[in-house]
């Protein structure tokens, strides 16, 4: 089983680094990584150049693809990424986001292979850690342990980065360009929305699989990025259920605020 991982960077010289550490430390070898880069000023394509000598120097097994060129934004990109994919899963690590450990992945395929079967999706849990990887606690909202496409009308319960989608669907599933900041959210459920229709269900690993990076988001953004997600959800799940569901996100807050769990 190869698991494909996606990074997509713009001058990410300060952060890109720990990503490729994580990725080159991974005790599985059938591990495909590509770097999809908007055509960056910094150093970023000189790091990412060293990492793959460095890979194969170590002959780690990994395909390492670079591709640098002018994109559309962050989502062109990851539809790109997508299109370069040959694994059976993909997943996308962001710049600055690492893998959990360092047999993340082959905890992720020994999962998958202990039924022999096509999932729609494997996913698990996400830490969050601070610049310098130091542990500040577990992501507040947690993966069920049946995850469907209607799991996420209360709120993206998997992290982006620990949810792992069948590499077949996916190239039926583009990132939807409409959306600017929050297209992840639409795309993670419609993936699940398709798995369903073929009648393929979705993993638990029940592994924290990610270290997330906190923090990086302009409170500009993160006001554009819920107003995307309203109408997602809209879109998903209709109006009256998404209104109820921002109430209790307005309420969980509070009681977050409170300690009160």
């Amino acid at each position: 089983m190869t698991i494909t991982l996606i990074t997509c960077t713009y001058n990410a010289e300060s952060v890109l680094q720990k990503t490729l550490n994580s990725i080159i430390k991974q005790d599985y070898n059938d591990i495909e990584h590509i770097i999809i880069d908007g055509k960056s000023k910094d150093n970023t394509l000189k790091i990412a150049e060293q990492y793959k000598a460095t890979s194969n120097i170590q002959r780690t097994g990994h395909k390492i693809t670079i591709i640098s060129e002018p994109d559309k934004g962050l989502y062109d990109a990851m539809n790109k990424g997508i299109r370069y994919a040959t694994g059976d899963y993909l997943c996308f690590l962001n710049a600055g986001d690492v893998l959990h450990n360092t047999n993340t992945i082959r905890d992720i395929v020994s999962a998958a292979r202990k039924n022999a079967k096509e999932y729609g999706v494997i996913y698990g849990e996400t830490d969050i850690v601070d610049d310098n990887g130091k542990f500040i606690g577990h992501r507040h909202l947690r993966a069920p342990q049946n995850l469907t496409w209607r799991s996420f009308s209360h709120g993206m319960l998997v992290c982006h980065q620990a949810f792992y989608a069948n590499t077949r669907i996916a190239k039926q599933t583009p990132y939807n360009l409409k959306y600017r900041i929050s297209a992840d959210v639409d795309w993670c459920i419609r993936i699940m929305k398709q798995a369903e229709k073929e009648g393929l269900t979705n993993l638990n690993t029940e592994k924290v699989v990610c270290n997330y990076l906190a923090g990086g988001m302009s409170i500009k953004n993160h006001r554009a990025s819920l107003i995307e997600r309203y109408k997602t959800m809209c879109e998903h799940y209709g109006i009256a259920t998404t209104i109820i569901m921002h109430i209790w996100f307005v309420i969980r807050a509070g009681m977050r605020k409170l300690g009160i769990k």
